[in-house]
């Protein structure tokens, strides 16, 4: 290796020219490139240097923020405060702008460069920022933006983690109060979290420092612009056309249900989809932390809960609007989540007249939903006995449609069953619906939704709304294997 590098440095000396190249005592004039005569360099030198393309492509990145970031800055001086941002014309004001402070400063840009500025720059005056590319692509289903540098994506229930970045954590404080702010909501260190909703009406969760360490956490649980069918859910293999059909009859026929699943598993989807199985003469009211349903019915309430102000006041909970619709004649009262002790207002609402009510619960299973709906009604602060408790659920509850998210992403109906009654001091249930898994291939979950062979007991209270289902859909009569 030694004898390798002398002839590098020798045949070095050689290519240089210098007169002095090959004595090594001779001083190398003052500006001499890698310290050879005459400006010369040796291989071995040329091989230390570093390359030369990282450098400059971070100076093209530097480049291009301080190229937006000047002509953004510029912009907003140039344009009227008292615009309004939502008008139509705002767009073109600001391309007209834009066009003048490129040919004022004199940048030359491509088309496609200026088309990419000029896009950027909207999106961070008029927008989300770099949020709007990924709230446009329609198969972006969630949006987690873990600090200024971390924004990871959902799709076809998968993550994945993309190159959309923030310049600091200030931009990504810009554009969440940005959503906030329509809503009357705030964000800051005296109030680190915040619950919010977009204009399409997907959800928004954040967090900031000092909560986040890793900085402004945002997560977007998008809303598809045009609701989820049954039929959709069908082809999805969310469910399978008997469940829908026995669904939509327990809908019709005024049976009160439970929608349970894990976190992301589509329970506000399928709420959804069963809402709208609701016949359009009955007056709905709709209760939710942030408004997501996308109801069609014509005769729709929607109610909202509200935080405290920053004095701590002004709140209004879940529980308030559910006592508080009670008293506007709903036909149909629609939870969008039970969370705490408005578990048993909710109850009785659907033990005092109000049938064919609809609510989702965070739960494991639909054995769990039940020991939650108790857990819940004991957060209300009342002391009711355990018994009492499970009594009415007993009595309220008919069906609890539970769904999961599965091992490869995909969302399923895995279990529609039966609150049937109490016997002793245990709440009988029984499954008329189950997905049967039958393995895993290629990282694909393989199984089907069948029927058990059982009809409901509530089988009468559907005929006697005027809807008979035939014993196929019960998997009676038909080979099940």
């Amino acid at each position: 290796m030694g004898n390798l590098l002398k002839r590098l440095e020798q045949k070095g000396n050689q290519q240089s020219g210098g007169a002095g190249g090959n004595n090594s005592n001779t001083p190398a004039p003052s500006g001499g490139a890698g310290g050879r005569p005459g400006g010369g360099e040796s291989k071995l030198d040329q091989m230390r240097r570093p390359m030369p393309q990282a450098g400059q492509v971070g100076m093209q990145k530097e480049g291009y923020a301080d190229l937006k970031s000047r002509v953004q800055q510029k912009l907003l001086s140039e344009l009227d405060p008292s615009m309004d941002t939502r008008s139509a014309e705002v767009r073109s004001t600001i391309e007209e702008l834009f066009s003048t402070i490129l040919a004022e400063e004199n940048i030359v840009l491509s088309r496609n460069e200026k088309q990419r500025l000029f896009e950027q720059i909207v999106a961070e005056i008029l927008g989300l920022g770099p949020l709007e590319t990924l709230l446009a692509d329609e198969t972006v289903s969630e949006i987690m933006v873990n600090g200024p540098k971390n924004v990871y994506i959902e799709q076809k229930g998968r993550l994945t983690r993309t190159n959309v970045t923030f310049e600091n954590d200030d931009h990504v404080l810009r554009v969440l109060d940005r959503i906030v702010a329509p809503l009357g909501r705030r964000i800051d260190e005296s109030s680190p979290m915040v619950d919010a909703r977009l204009a399409d009406g997907s959800r928004v969760n954040a967090i900031i420092r000092p909560l986040a360490l890793c900085g402004p956490t945002i997560t977007i649980r998008k809303f598809s612009k045009k609701p989820y069918t049954v039929e959709d859910l069908i082809r999805f293999g969310s469910f399978t056309a008997e469940i829908a059909e026995f669904l939509r009859a327990c809908v019709i026929g005024r049976l009160n249900g439970v929608v349970s699943g894990g976190t992301g598993s589509g329970k506000t989807t399928l709420l959804n989809v069963l809402s709208s199985f609701i016949p359009n003469d009955e007056r709905i009211v709709t209760v939710e932390n942030a408004a997501e349903l996308q109801l069609r019915q014509e005769h729709v309430v929607t109610l909202e809960s509200r935080p405290p102000n920053i004095e701590g006041r002004g709140e209004v909970t879940i529980q308030d609007l559910v006592v508080n619709c009670l008293r506007m004649r709903p036909d149909r009262i629609v939870v969008g989540e039970c969370r705490s002790g408005e578990a048993l207002d909710m109850l009785q609402a659907m033990n005092t007249g109000h049938d064919g009510s609809l609510t989702t619960a965070h739960s494991n299973s639909p054995r769990d939903t039940l020991a939650r709906l108790e857990v819940m009604c004991l957060m209300s602060g009342m002391d009711l006995p355990v018994r009492a408790i499970r009594e009415q659920i007993a009595s309220a509850v008919n069906f609890i449609c539970h769904q999961e998210r599965l091992r490869d992403g995909t969302r399923k109906v895995t279990k529609v069953t039966e609150v049937q009654g109490m016997e002793g001091d245990i709440i009988t249930m029984s499954d008329i619906f189950e997905f049967e898994q039958t393995g895993i291939e290629a990282g694909k979950v393989i199984g089907r939704i069948r029927p058990t062979g059982l009809r409901p007991k509530f089988i009468d209270a559907i005929e006697a709304a005027g809807i008979h289902l035939p014993p196929s859909v019960f998997g009676i009569g038909v080979s099940r294997f």
